[in-house]
């Protein structure tokens, strides 16, 4: 069977209005989690008929969000095919890497307990929390972190550092590219200030290297 010719400009119409919508509620969503689909659709540009026509409701609509949000941590975590020389280059290459999904996602902070639910947040978290974990466990066999708490506690502890710091560049009272959260989390788990700042900084300079 041969598709209208037309069909295909509507299609490609239909997933441009999609990915609008998307990225204006993450924009939106973020300024007043208590914006309604009507202001979405206004601030993309779009009727409501069109917005309802791709998300029936606020709950499809933050779900999309929520997909998005766990498919680029995936990427994120999964790109991570080269090991450092020592878990604490890993453990700031990892943060660096998921620090601009958390950035960009981190509207859905305040969309957890009205929206999500505890079991949707794990369900997105857990690639990171099992790299997090790995991460951890072999610099405490290493020497590298503090052994006082077990690893799960430990990564436990930093998850909950980088949803604060998350917290608070998301009420304008930090601003940080990754390098800052990256160092913090090297000192929580017991790696000297300083040497913290050289793992960061050169962890920076070889991603700079491979993106150039």
């Amino acid at each position: 069977m041969v598709e209208p010719k037309g069909r295909e400009p509507v299609r490609r119409n239909a997933r441009s209005n999609r990915a609008r919508i998307l990225a204006t509620a993450r924009q939106e969503l973020g300024r007043n989690p208590e914006v309604t689909l009507e202001e979405i659709a206004r601030a993309a540009g779009v009727v409501r008929r069109t917005l309802f026509g791709h998300f029936p409701g606020r709950a499809a609509l933050v779900e999309a969000l929520t997909e998005e949000a766990s498919q680029a941590l995936w990427s994120a975590v999964s790109g991570q095919s080269e090991p450092a020389e020592t878990p604490a280059h890993e453990l700031a290459r990892f943060v660096l890497s998921i620090w601009p999904v958390g950035d960009r996602y981190r509207l859905l902070l305040a969309l957890i307990h009205q929206d999500l639910g505890a079991q949707r947040v794990s369900e997105v978290l857990a690639p990171a929390r099992d790299e997090a974990a790995a991460i951890l466990d072999r610099g405490q066999r290493d020497g590298v972190f503090h052994s006082h708490l077990p690893s799960a506690v430990l990564s436990a502890g930093l998850e909950a550092l980088m949803i604060s710091l998350l917290e608070c560049v998301n009420v304008g009272m930090w601003e940080d590219d990754g390098t800052g959260a990256a160092v913090a989390a090297l000192v929580t788990a017991g790696v000297p200030t300083e040497r913290a700042r050289q793992v960061v900084e050169a962890v920076t300079v070889d991603a700079k290297d491979e993106a150039g």
